[in-house]
């Protein structure tokens, strides 16, 4: 049922492509603008579809049952508001989908139905119980999905409208009891005491807002939702406590919709003159993406903690992304990209060091929920030269730019954003899959485990050159869902690119290196610390504060205008473990991309490459001993060797998604030898515009 309602929803966005083409193809052609006005007054007649964020803040009042008893003998109440916390992406933030439907009367009153569903980034709270006959135990609640169905009433007051709404409202919650103490001895509860139960809360909710054009089709609104969920009730079948509880919930949203019918050169729908000013100084672009990937049983003698399952699995990610951007003053834009995301990758993003997906996080949920990936500040400062066109895309302003210039990035992205980029293998969405492929795989790159962190960049472009320099904040620990709010591990990355044609075809070269300073542990100080105490060798355990760093090049070259061919090799420091990205010390990858235009169908594109993957032999030695790395762990490695990957994909349209079918045939799965080979096979739908 979840991955129904995701592929609804994400095809939520895609009936926006399907149905308003050219509307979607004027804005990629620029940022938002608006045509020439005739009239002053919006029509707000038309259905639409759109998106949100906000934040919310709830409470519940609960009361405890004892089996047997019937008067409750303990109650308490749950505060679920959570402040943003930079470094961790956490707080009770939420990010949603709606659709709905506006009638103007001739009167300027409008009525209107409006559904909608929001995920929430943690909006949840626990409180600890305790009592003679129920010993110390946990009582948490979590809002996992939460909507509305509203009736909205309204006044059009020129280009503003001011409205109430109220509807019917749910929630889908996990509560959870957590047994820490037995009553009966008053020691530590016995293993399987967690229990979870899963509940639909139902309720009213009202609000008011006000909401606007910004450009043609377009709005923004700005509301307030109060929602009430009467007492509901849950029995915890292991301890047989019933809990009674409510819900009270506030949120405040901002939204963007888009008209779907409606033509924006009539009088009655062209963004007011007062409005129209805002429109040059908006972008606003979205994407949806659901891939699957699965893989038969393979040939797996024994395996480990971090092991890819040798019986076999079929796994599937979803995430919806909005990309909003704002011009601040000259040369400078605000750009801001909040995420929904569900599903896991395969084994949990474990087993193989060049992982299959990119789209598959370090981290994963069954259920929907909010993340703020990117939130940045770009300044561009022209020096000169060729005046070059930019296409309104993906975090881009349409306009020009001049040859030479200094571009300066500040806040929340990616480091590969702006680093090791390749125009035939680096979106994960839209070409090759495996991480090793679309990233060069030694390309320890500073990261949570979203693969996001905060920090700037440079960048200098001077005739066919240009020269990058960036400073980074590592996670807390290896691998970690929290950045080092101090900065006292952080990540210098420096990249020097030349630019070229061959026979009249243009192409790069680029060269990247980063140093890495923080926590790190050496593989040889681990296994001599577990000869010594026994036990698997624990890389945790021997971290210190020290320095790795690593050197790759990326190259990309048109052959012709439909063929195109790429390749990188890196090199990291093999004695120290890698902090961020996953276990690869050396790497060499080659790939091409062939246009489909030579045989009659110019949308269609064919994918191949391969990658071989290895490790030094400290670190082999390191996973023998039975060390667990980022993404690989057997358990032993008596029969090491390189992990060789071969993927392709073939990507052709589907009315307005984008379908791409994908194989990657790997051998020696976390260089092991006596595992594999292993075929994984994938589909991804893809919609942008």
């Amino acid at each position: 049922m979840l991955h129904a309602a995701a592929l609804g929803l994400g095809a939520v966005l895609a009936f926006t492509f399907d149905i308003s083409a050219k509307a979607a193809d004027s804005i990629d052609q620029g940022p938002l603008k608006a045509p020439p006005l005739v009239a002053n007054a919006y029509g707000w007649t038309g259905f639409y579809i759109g998106g949100h964020i906000g934040y919310a803040a709830a409470r519940s009042d609960w009361s405890a049952t004892q089996p047997s008893t019937v008067t409750p003998d303990l109650t308490g109440s749950l505060d679920f508001f959570r402040a943003f916390d930079f470094f961790k992406g956490t707080g009770s933030y939420l990010g949603g989908l709606q659709a709905g439907y506006n009638y103007m009367f001739p009167s300027r009153f409008v009525a209107g139905v409006e559904a909608d569903a929001s995920f929430p980034n943690s909006l949840n709270a626990d409180q600890a119980i305790s009592s003679p006959s129920v010993g110390l135990a946990n009582y948490a609640d979590a809002v996992l999905m939460s909507g509305t169905v509203r009736a909205r009433f309204g006044y059009a007051f020129n280009e503003w409208l001011l409205y109430g709404t109220g509807g019917f409202a749910w929630t889908y919650d996990q509560l959870t009891r957590t047994q820490l103490v037995d009553s009966l001895t008053g020691g530590p509860a016995a293993q399987g005491t967690v229990e979870s139960l899963l509940l639909w809360r139902l309720g009213w909710t009202v609000g008011a807002g006000v909401e606007a054009p910004i450009a043609p089709n377009w709005t923004a609104k700005f509301e307030y939702l109060y929602s009430q969920f009467g007492t509901s009730s849950v029995t915890f079948p292991l301890s047989g406590q019933r809990f009674d509880s409510d819900l009270a919930m506030q949120q405040f949203r901002l939204g963007l919709n888009y008209k779907i019918f409606g033509n924006a050169t009539k009088s009655n729908d062209a963004a007011p003159e007062s409005i129209a000013p805002l429109a040059d100084n908006w972008s606003i672009h979205a994407q949806t993406t659901f891939l699957w990937q699965g893989y038969p049983p393979f040939h797996s003698p024994y395996a480990g903690q971090n092991s890819l399952p040798g019986s076999g699995q079929g796994r599937e990610t979803w995430d919806v992304t909005l990309y909003a951007g704002l011009r601040l003053w000259e040369g400078a834009e605000l750009w801001i990209n909040p995420e929904i995301d569900q599903g896991f990758g395969l084994a949990g993003t474990l087993g193989i060091a060049g992982f299959t997906s990119g789209e598959a996080y370090k981290v994963g949920d069954a259920y929907p929920y909010a993340r703020l990936p990117r939130m940045f500040i770009r300044q561009t400062i022209d020096f000169g030269g060729e005046t070059q066109k930019v296409e309104s895309g993906i975090n881009q302003f349409a306009g020009s730019q001049t040859a030479d210039r200094l571009v300066i990035t500040l806040g929340k992205f990616g480091v590969t954003d702006v680093f090791d980029t390749n125009k035939y293998a680096h979106d994960p969405r839209g070409d090759f899959s495996n991480w090793s492929i679309e990233d060069t795989g030694t390309f320890d790159y500073a990261a949570d485990a979203w693969g996001y962190t905060y920090g700037g960049a440079v960048e200098w472009y001077q005739g066919a050159w240009a020269l990058r320099a960036g400073l980074f904040d590592l996670s807390i620990v290896p691998n970690s869902t929290e950045l080092d709010p101090q900065f006292g591990q952080f990540q210098w990355v420096g990249e020097i690119e030349h630019r070229h044609e061959v026979w009249g075809q243009p192409g790069k070269i680029a060269i990247t290196g980063f140093l890495s300073r923080g926590r790190m542990g050496n593989f040889a100080d681990a296994i001599q610390l577990a000869q010594l105490i026994g036990g698997p060798a624990d890389i945790a355990a021997v971290r210190s504060y020290t320095s790795r760093g690593g050197v790759s090049v990326n190259l990309e070259q048109q052959v012709t205008e439909n063929l195109g061919v790429f390749a990188r090799a890196g090199i990291a420091n093999g004695d120290i473990e890698p902090y961020e990205f996953t276990d690869i010390d050396r790497t060499l990858a080659a790939g091409m991309s062939l246009s489909g235009k030579q045989w009659g169908w110019p949308d269609h594109t064919v994918g191949v490459a391969a990658v071989v993957n290895g490790i030094s032999s400290a670190h082999q030695a390191f996973l023998n001993d039975g060390g667990l790395g980022i993404l690989v762990g057997d358990g032993q490695l008596p029969h090491p060797g390189p992990e060789q990957i071969i993927e392709t994909y073939y990507s052709l349209p589907i009315a307005s998604w984008r379908a791409t079918f994908d194989y990657q045939f790997i051998v020696n799965p976390g260089y092991n030898r006596d595992r594999g080979p292993v075929s994984v096979f994938g589909t991804r739908l893809h919609a942008q515009f």
